[in-house]
């Protein structure tokens, strides 16, 4: 537990970054969480309005054992650009619900949900992690509203992945292009499925041919798909996985022995290039640049973010990132490239932040920047968090949209705190861009100012 200091320190900063919500945020929307969620993340965009979009969420609930874990399907109402108004951005209470957010299906959930990951080709499909060896597929709109109290049931999986040999936790990535799952466990693996296998699964057990009760009960379990591959090559736990955007034979992990490995499924089960020391700690998080697919970012508990061209890498684990990231003062838990823009990306750590860098800035620190302190890349710090961040996302429907979320129940007498936010155009525009349009709003007051 943090100490009296830390905990003044932290509502000092709180205090500050709040009276700055108005000029730094666009829009910006807090949900105070029952229990603590440890993912969050957008669904599809269901409607489109003249000043908001509706818009699935899907989150956690890591309860106590007094009522059931769930996955949580929520409606969010997401304001547009430039229609929120300054002064109603900074009133809200943070020890209450968002009027934005509306809880829409209730999933019970067996075990605790440790990541939340949703199939592009179909995001109404997701995959979720609990403490387990197998991946749980879902059908959130299919699966039917459960109503969590003590003793209900659990929900049935659409289906089961396995193939893990000991629990996979958090390592979890749904391909672009394929409907392929990548996980990653305790036992050093990572595993490779096609959702599609499933149709030879199903009609191999179909109900018509049970012979007896014990036929009809498998019957009514979820059905079970195979590993389409193991891969072996890490020394410790696998934390994470990542699927190259283009191709569904290629992709990457990071794990607690420090190494970042490519892999190709064509060529075989062992690793194609393994970087050996990646960071100088464990890795918590890798993601790879869907505009770009050389680079890619890797997170660890040395408290930096570095980020890999895979051109100068070579087999024997040779090659130095090309760019290190170093504004967290702790573990970094999550990083993501920003949909929108290729050279942008965010970075969540146990320190509360949530940074938003640009590598194009790098080494182009002029006098009479925005964030003059602040280190090379960095352009932006969400501050809204009195605790670690322990998942975010970027909403691919609506640019510059966050969805954040952190364990800080402690300090905010709830589970914990969902936040939903998109910075002011003013801080990521180029500043001849702003200026010119400064100058513009001052020439349109001066013409249409009161006349004498």
């Amino acid at each position: 537990m943090r100490g009296r200091q830390g905990a003044a320190a932290v509502d000092e900063r709180y205090t500050q970054w709040k009276s700055l919500v108005p000029v730094l945020y666009d829009w910006f929307a807090n949900h105070n969480l029952v229990w603590p969620s440890l993912s969050c993340r957008w669904g599809p965009q269901l409607e489109q309005a003249t000043y908001k979009n509706r818009q699935r969420l899907y989150l956690s609930e890591q309860t106590d054992g007094s009522v059931p874990n769930t996955l949580v399907v929520a409606n969010c109402e997401v304001v547009k650009p430039r229609v929120a108004a300054a002064e109603h951005i900074a009133e809200f209470n943070e020890e209450a619900r968002s009027p934005f957010i509306k809880k829409f299906k209730t999933i019970i959930h067996p075990g605790e949900v440790n990541r939340i990951r949703e199939l592009p080709q179909n995001s109404k499909i997701v995959a979720t992690h609990t403490d387990s060896p197998d991946v749980l597929i879902w059908d959130v709109e299919a699966q039917p509203n459960r109503h969590a109290v003590l003793g209900a049931a659990e929900s049935r999986p659409d289906l089961v992945l396995t193939g893990h040999r000991e629990n996979a936790e958090f390592a979890l990535s749904m391909c672009p292009i394929e409907p392929f799952v990548l996980s990653g466990g305790k036992d050093k693996l990572v595993v490779l499925w096609s959702i599609q296998d499933h149709i030879s699964t199903l009609s191999s057990s179909d109900a018509a041919d049970a012979k007896d009760e014990k036929d009809k009960e498998k019957v009514s379990e979820s059905p079970k798909i195979a590993a389409r591959g193991l891969f072996e090559g890490h020394d410790d736990t696998v934390e994470d996985v990542q699927f190259c955007p283009s191709s569904a034979q290629e992709f990457c992990s990071v794990g607690d022995d420090s190494c970042l490995i490519f892999w190709d499924a064509r060529v075989g089960t062992t690793p194609v290039v393994k970087v050996e020391k990646a960071h100088n700690a464990d890795l918590h998080c890798v993601d790879w640049n869907p505009h770009d697919v050389n680079f890619v970012l890797t997170g660890s508990a040395d408290n930096s973010v570095r980020m890999f061209d895979r051109r100068n890498l070579t087999n024997g684990g040779v090659g130095a990132p090309v760019n290190k990231f170093e504004g967290h003062k702790s573990a970094v838990l999550c990083v993501q490239w920003a949909p929108h823009k290729a050279s942008v990306f965010g970075s969540a750590a146990e320190d509360g932040f949530l940074n938003i860098w640009d590598y194009e800035k790098v080494g182009k620190k002029k006098e009479g920047s925005r964030m003059p302190n602040a280190p090379p890349g960095l352009f932006f710090q969400h501050a809204g968090h009195r605790d670690k961040v322990v998942d975010f996302h970027w909403n691919a429907a609506d640019p510059w949209t966050i969805i954040s979320v952190s364990d800080d129940g402690e300090s905010t007498g709830g589970g914990g705190t969902l936040q939903l936010w998109r910075m002011s155009d003013l801080i990521y525009r180029p500043e001849e861009e702003v200026i010119a349009e400064l100058e513009k709003f001052k020439n349109h007051l001066a013409t249409c100012g009161p006349k004498t």
